[in-house]
């Protein structure tokens, strides 16, 4: 996660994303080549080039997006990576099935072919546009981003769009760049600050990974045999996917603090319910299906608010000089929590057994009270009007000397 913050002060948004092909296609070229080669130290190497990979584009994909997008579709786009990261889980979860590639002959392929997405990218990203926010605040290349806004938008009079952005980097020139360093003493972005680290690590820390990784004990305690636990298994993931796409219908409608509110509050109820389930699950022949039930109800809330809304909010609630800074640190906080649960629940498991699912309970409940109290929506309001709700909440009197972000802006800069 490191590379994000540096590598987006040096390249632009679209060429970070070419760039970061390599950390893609170089890996699925050792995989593929490391039975031949009899090298398990090439996997090893690609795993973690892959990593740094998936770090990369989980933070630059939905920034990218959001700059792109206009105000009235920002969150549908900002929910499609989330989507296109479940198709990716699913179509991993079939070709993973033993019948297909997931067998002696078929797993180099399995693990070669995740450089075909990246290769793709490479091939495409060079005919779209690159962010004209990123063009006009810090290329300060007026034209370009004229032209990459009539290019995204399909008309000629994209002038109200850039008088916004213009807004945006008035209130933004009084020092740069804000680096992740400054982003943690700014009083003025205390708020979000706050509320990106909250919700990445609630995302992560609410089970995500542990439900999944408890699933196949819960469809096999159901009398699912062994051999099609697999199959069960993808049929998650096609649920997961399923709901993701209604999030994408959906974000725009009922708003990105529902959706939260509704994802994690589901999730907390899965928690509850399971864990009641999994101590009793010998007292009836019925209960481990309640226990399945727990567990599809679960990704259903998580698809809808808890996964994709969190890295949306990012590109929301700041503005273009602390937004690399504040994906860096929101990025960190998510694969670090991501890493915590895949190191310590299997420990959590042997020691509280049929009770570790209280502990994602409470974490649930606690993000959904915060998000209920402090995370406004931002729905249909451009940047600048949510960076004045924040500078409200932060108590901000006037514009910090130090700062790049918005105290006070003309009336004509939310005119839209």
């Amino acid at each position: 996660m490191g590379t994000t913050w540096p590598l987006l002060t040096l390249l632009p948004r679209k060429g970070t994303l070419l760039f970061n092909n390599i950390f893609s296609i170089v890996p699925a070229v050792l995989m593929g080549c490391s039975k031949v080669a009899e090298s398990f130290e090439m996997i090893v190497v690609a795993r973690l080039l892959v990593g740094t990979c998936a770090g990369l584009s989980s933070n630059v994909v939905p920034m990218y997006l959001g700059e792109l997008a206009p105000k009235n579709l920002r969150g549908a786009l900002g929910v499609v990576p989330q989507l296109f990261i479940t198709i990716g889980i699913l179509v991993a979860q079939i070709f993973g099935l033993r019948s297909i590639l997931a067998n002696k002959q078929g797993w180099p392929v399995l693990l070669g072919v995740t450089g075909i997405p990246a290769a793709l990218q490479l091939l495409l990203l060079p005919f779209f546009p690159e962010s004209p926010r990123y063009l006009l605040i810090q290329r300060k290349d007026e034209e370009t981003a004229k032209n990459a806004l009539r290019r995204l938008r399909g008309w000629d009079d994209v002038d109200t769009e850039i008088e916004e952005i213009r807004e945006e980097d008035k209130a933004e020139k009084a020092a740069g760049f804000v680096s992740v360093r400054k982003l943690f003493s700014m009083r003025s972005l205390r708020w979000q600050v706050v509320s990106i680290i909250v919700l990445m690590g609630g995302q992560q820390l609410s089970g995500v990974n542990a439900i999944y990784y408890y699933a196949d004990q819960i469809y096999l305690s159901a009398g699912v045999k062994e051999q099609d636990v697999q199959y069960v298994t993808a049929g998650t993931g096609a649920v997961n996917v399923l709901m993701t796409v209604c999030a994408v219908f959906v974000v725009e409608l009922l708003g990105r603090r529902f959706l939260l509110l509704l994802g994690f509050s589901i999730c907390f109820a899965a928690c509850c319910v399971l864990t009641a389930a999994l101590a009793l699950q010998d007292a009836a022949s019925w209960v481990p299906y309640i226990s399945i039930t727990c567990v599809i109800s679960y990704v259903v809330g998580h698809a809808l608010g808890p996964s994709p809304i969190p890295a949306l909010l990012i590109t929301e609630i700041f503005l273009q000089s602390s937004r690399p800074a504040a994906f860096m640190v929101g990025g960190s906080v998510h694969w670090l929590s991501n890493f915590t649960v895949g190191l310590i629940f299997p420990f959590i498991q042997v020691g509280l057994g049929a009770y570790s699912f209280i502990i994602f309970a409470v974490i649930c409940l606690l993000t959904t009270i915060y998000i209920f109290l402090v995370v406004p929506e931002t729905k249909s309001k451009t940047f600048i009007e949510i960076n004045r709700i924040f500078t409200k909440m932060n108590k901000v009197s006037e514009v910090h000397p130090e700062k790049m972000e918005l105290k006070d802006f003309p009336p004509s800069a939310s005119r839209q």
